[in-house]
């Protein structure tokens, strides 16, 4: 353990030393950073940056593709607006509220759903899915019946993200595994459909506790979208409270654009990269009450990128509406989504 302990945080180290530097244009990536400790429980919550610890270890060129797509939106924010700082972190950066290049208006994002079960409850109804992509749009488009739970202190850069989603196909596959784990095993059996065009979700159970986990932009598109529990996925039918509303697939959708963790995967000093989110240095969990405070400044604990209950989670903020987007303007890593 002290091995493997000591083995990330060379990797960590070994980044910061790759990246600090700042390029002609001007574009500072002294703060960019991939791999997280992780040390937060993953029971009752998300395993998306475990899963691209291992990815990173796995595929050696996965960091040089993360790092590009970065520097391309900070790029793209400098060019939108000169001297704004590095692209938006919350630990000193600048940041644009707006998503800089872009001039698309309301995209669309088809999606692929795949049911794989092991009983009749986990062969969810067309009625849960459905609820499913109702909350995504409701979210994404800040239409949530919620939205005016938002803390004034947030309410400003509370966002309508402009992005929303169509159910392009629903397939169903019977199998005897009863848990699928993070190894994406039920990806490798049941393969994304074009994955550059649609964004895929496979509903199965993960097991160990694990509500969910997603890929981010410029990971193997063999292994590209988001896997969901079927009792966190929807709002009706095989169903778990607290985790019972839809946020789940709200949260690992975010990852799969592109959004951090809102409090960085780390203390005080680690950013998600998001200059309109306050720092934190660990994850809400359950409702907290109002307001929780962590390096001296107020947690946005209603963020869909935190660890909160699926009831006390009702926003995104512009700045991660502009990082989101980020990802989908013309030359963007998935930009061939938009339809």
């Amino acid at each position: 353990m002290i091995a493997v302990g000591a083995m990330m945080v060379s990797c960590s180290d070994d980044q910061t030393a790759d990246t600090n530097v700042t390029d002609a244009q001007g574009v500072d990536m002294s703060d960019f950073y991939l791999y997280t400790d992780n040390s937060e429980k993953v029971a009752g919550g998300c395993f998306t940056m475990q899963k691209l610890n291992a990815q990173l270890d796995k595929d050696s060129e996965l960091f040089d593709r993360m790092f590009d797509i970065e520097k391309k939106y900070r790029q793209r924010t400098l060019a939108k607006k000169p001297g704004n700082g590095n692209g938006g972190g919350n630990n000193g950066g600048g940041g644009d509220p707006e998503p800089p290049g872009d001039t698309m208006g309301v995209v669309t994002i088809p999606v692929y759903v795949h049911v794989v079960y092991s009983n009749n409850n986990e062969n969810i109804s067309d009625a849960q899915i459905n609820s499913q992509m109702a909350v995504l749009n409701d979210d994404f488009r800040r239409s949530n019946s919620d939205a005016n739970q938002t803390p004034s202190l947030f309410s400003g850069v509370a966002a309508d993200t402009e992005i929303q989603f169509s159910l392009a196909g629903t397939f169903r596959h019977a199998n005897s595994r009863t848990s699928w784990g993070t190894n994406d095993l039920v990806k490798s059996t049941y393969p994304p459909v074009t994955p550059s065009t649609h964004m895929n979700i496979w509903v199965c159970n993960i097991g160990g506790g694990i509500l969910g986990y997603a890929q981010f932009p410029g990971g193997n598109s063999a292994t590209d979208g988001i896997v969901v529990g079927p009792q966190f996925f929807g709002t009706t039918g095989y169903v778990a409270a607290p985790f019972n509303g839809g946020r789940t697939t709200t949260h690992e959708v975010g990852h799969y654009l592109n959004l951090r963790h809102i409090w960085g995967d780390g203390r005080c000093n680690r950013d998600d990269f998001v200059a309109d989110t306050p720092k934190s240095d660990a994850p809400n969990y359950g409702c907290p009450s109002f307001p929780t405070t962590n390096c001296r400044s107020t947690d946005m604990t209603m963020n869909y990128m935190d660890y909160t209950d699926d009831a006390c989670m009702n926003m995104f903020s512009a700045g991660q509406k502009s990082r989101m987007r980020g990802v989908l303007v013309s030359g963007g890593a998935r930009a061939s989504l938009v339809n």
